[in-house]
């Protein structure tokens, strides 16, 4: 396909003959980078039946990369290429980017040409994907309001370290739920178990000397849960005494859970 230049007045043009889910499709893949089809089709066409909304879907998603240029097909599937159109990975092409960034803050990274990451890379984004995707699901319905999600680079906090220089607190995700009449703040990280015990430890004392200097509690009035989500009960256990080797008045403000169970640990037991 030959992709034709992105002039301003074609992607003004283009913004006008966006419909509404189209703009909400840029939204999601802005806010987290990359989606699956399954996600998207989750997140955005929810309001059909199963067999017409994966259709609607298809159809759209093909539009949007083929004759828009604002979405873009990784070059790696889920499920490998049995899995057909359902299988895609997708991120935002440079018009998509560019229509993002002129709805968002000013002075975001320039525009450039999606790139297919490593399988670790996609596997642990897509997976922070998925805990989005849960959560918006559950925001339709009563008792929980997703107030706010961010996700890399959004959810990061830069503060003075111990030494006096700038650090940078690296969450995978921030959210921010109603439950009743709470709010409930969270850091979320997700563990895939490729990382060392001991950069796990150095990632939890980045959080023990971010809660030490009072920024967060002095910007909502708490320090939000560090929610770390694990893939199975082995982890667990080895990411949990990661965590009891923290000094113990930071103890309370961690938390080791099973993926599977980090739903259920955010929208129910928040003590």
């Amino acid at each position: 396909m030959t992709r034709r230049r992105m002039t301003l007045g074609r992607l003004q043009g283009l913004a006008q003959d966006l419909s509404q889910r189209d703009l909400d499709i840029i939204a999601t893949l802005a806010r987290v980078r990359v989606a699956t089809f399954r996600q998207l089709e989750r997140l955005h066409f929810a309001g059909h039946p199963p067999d017409s909304a994966a259709r609607l879907c298809r159809r759209t998603l093909a539009r949007l990369v083929e004759e828009r240029q604002v979405l873009a097909r990784l070059d790696r599937r889920i499920g490998g290429v049995r899995a057909g159109s359902e299988g895609f990975v997708y991120a935002l092409d440079t018009a998509g980017q560019r229509l993002a960034g002129a709805r968002g803050p000013a002075g975001g990274p320039r525009p450039r040409r999606p790139w297919t990451p490593s399988v670790r890379f996609i596997d642990h984004v897509l997976a922070v994907s998925e805990i989005y995707t849960c959560l918006r699901e559950l925001d339709r319905g009563p008792g929980v309001d997703l107030i706010q999600f961010q996700a890399e680079p959004a959810a990061w906090r830069r503060f003075l370290g111990p030494g006096g220089g700038v650090a940078v607190l690296k969450p995978d995700a921030y959210v921010v739920l109603g439950l009743g009449d709470y709010e409930h703040h969270y850091f979320i990280e997700v563990d895939r178990a490729t990382e060392s015990p001991a950069a796990v430890g150095r990632q939890l004392t980045a959080y023990r000397h971010y809660w030490a200097t009072g920024t967060e509690q002095g910007r909502i009035g708490l320090f939000p849960i560090v929610v770390i989500a694990v893939p199975d009960a082995r982890r667990h256990q080895a990411i949990t005494e990661v965590a009891a080797r923290q000094p113990a008045e930071t103890w309370s403000i961690f938390r080791v859970v099973i993926a599977e169970g980090l739903v259920d640990l955010v929208t129910g037991d928040s003590s």
